[in-house]
Formats: C-alpha cells, sequence, structure tokens
C-alpha cells in the first residue's frame, strides 16, 4: 500500500514516512501543497496524509482540487486547529477524516488503515437521497424545487445521514459524526434534532425518509423516502 505525505514540517513529515515505512506502507513525501497535489495527480495512492495548513497551497486547497478533478483517495487531513469549524470545513472540502496535532501515531496508522479499507468513496458535490438534495458547500437543502431552511446542528446531522443513506447510525455515531468524541451532553438531544428534520424533510412532503431502528439508531432511507 502506498502513501502519500504532504506537511510543509518536514521533521514532522520525516518522522510519519520512517513511522509508516515501519508498519509495511510504501511512502512518498511532499514539503508543499503544490508538489503534493502534482503528486496525487501523477500517482495512485491508497490514501493520502495531508496537513492543513501550508504555505502557498494549503491542505484545503489540495484536496479541494482532487475532489474537483473526481480523485477520490482518501485524506486523512492533519491540523493543529481543532476548533468546530476547522474541522467542519475539512470535511466540507473532501477529507474523510482528520486527526489534531499532537497526535498518537497508532491512532493515525488505525485512522489510516480503516480509510484504505473503506477505499475511495465518491463524495459528489451534492449529496442526493430521492429528490432531496443536500449541498455541503453551499449549505442548501432542497425537497424537489422546494428549499428547506435548517439551523447549523440539523443541516450537520441531516448531512450525516444523507453522507451514510441506506445504513444505520446509532446516537453515538451521529454524535461523534457531528459534535466530536468528547461530547459530554445527553446523546438523547440526537432524538431532538431528529424530530426537527422529520418536521421539515418529511412531513411536509408526505415522507418518511428518516427512520428509527429500534434499539440500534437512525437511518435515512436511500431513496429518500
Amino acid at each position: 500500500m502506498r502513501i502519500l505525505v504532504v506537511d510543509d514540517e518536514q521533521r514532522l513529515a520525516d518522522g510519519i514516512r520512517r513511522g509508516l515505512e515501519a508498519e509495511g506502507f510504501g511512502v512518498d513525501v511532499a514539503h508543499n501543497g503544490v508538489d503534493g497535489l502534482w503528486r496525487a495527480r501523477e500517482t495512485t495512492y491508497d490514501a493520502i496524509v495531508l496537513d492543513l495548513m501550508m504555505p502557498g497551497m494549503s491542505g484545503w486547497k489540495v484536496c479541494e482540487a482532487l475532489r474537483a478533478e473526481e480523485n477520490w483517495t482518501p485524506v486523512l487531513m492533519l491540523t493543529a486547529k481543532d476548533g468546530e469549524w476547522d474541522q467542519v470545513e475539512a470535511l466540507e472540502t473532501g477529507a474523510d477524516d482528520y486527526v489534531t496535532k499532537p497526535f498518537s501515531f497508532a491512532v493515525l496508522v488505525a485512522r489510516l488503515r480503516a480509510l484504505i479499507r473503506r477505499g475511495g468513496i465518491e463524495r459528489p458535490a451534492v449529496l442526493e437521497a430521492g429528490d432531496l438534495r443536500l449541498d455541503p458547500g453551499a449549505r442548501m437543502v432542497w425537497r424537489g424545487d422546494a428549499e428547506i431552511a435548517l439551523t447549523s446542528r440539523e443541516f450537520s446531522v441531516l448531512e450525516h445521514l444523507i453522507r451514510h443513506r441506506g445504513q444505520v447510525l446509532s446516537k453515538r455515531e451521529l454524535i461523534a459524526g457531528v459534535w466530536n468524541d468528547d461530547f459530554e451532553g445527553d446523546p438523547n438531544i440526537i432524538e431532538v434534532y431528529v424530530g426537527h428534520l422529520r418536521r421539515k424533510v418529511d412531513r411536509p412532503f408526505g415522507r418518511d425518509a428518516i427512520q428509527t431502528v429500534r434499539g440500534a439508531g437512525y437511518r435515512l432511507a436511500a431513496d429518500g423516502g
């Protein structure tokens, strides 16, 4: 398996390279976004480890360019910024996962292996489930031609459901995807947001897309209900 590491911190990039090679990966390294994008275009990789903040061309821009070219190689973003919206922006530009610096190398490897097992999953600009459409970049939602107004959190919950349409997601999985693993509130908050979404994207249109799977969690019907 071949990995591309793109990070302008040379010592960190070389350390990641040595560690991954010890784990049996083949590794190429680029120290800026421009070179990283060129390598990603010229070579087929199983995954890319991409620093978020780099001079010249950021990880955001590299990832955005790859996705615009329909290059779906899994991207694991490295960032020293752990704010909620930084994480959201990383994911919305097409990254598959992220870790914040400083990070555990064991966790980095585990997440890389998980991404490689999933493979390159196509992430179109507009996500669809039947006539339900969601545009992550513009943060807009429609049923057919009708635009639906959602709060920021409602949008994030629906986005996570539609990205995993047809799959059952537990409350904890939704919380991890929408908030983060450090969320210490009541997991039943998910029920509140699911209720809000049903009242906005389902009932006015006579649909039942957001389904409760008893004892397991929630599922968005792949056909949009």
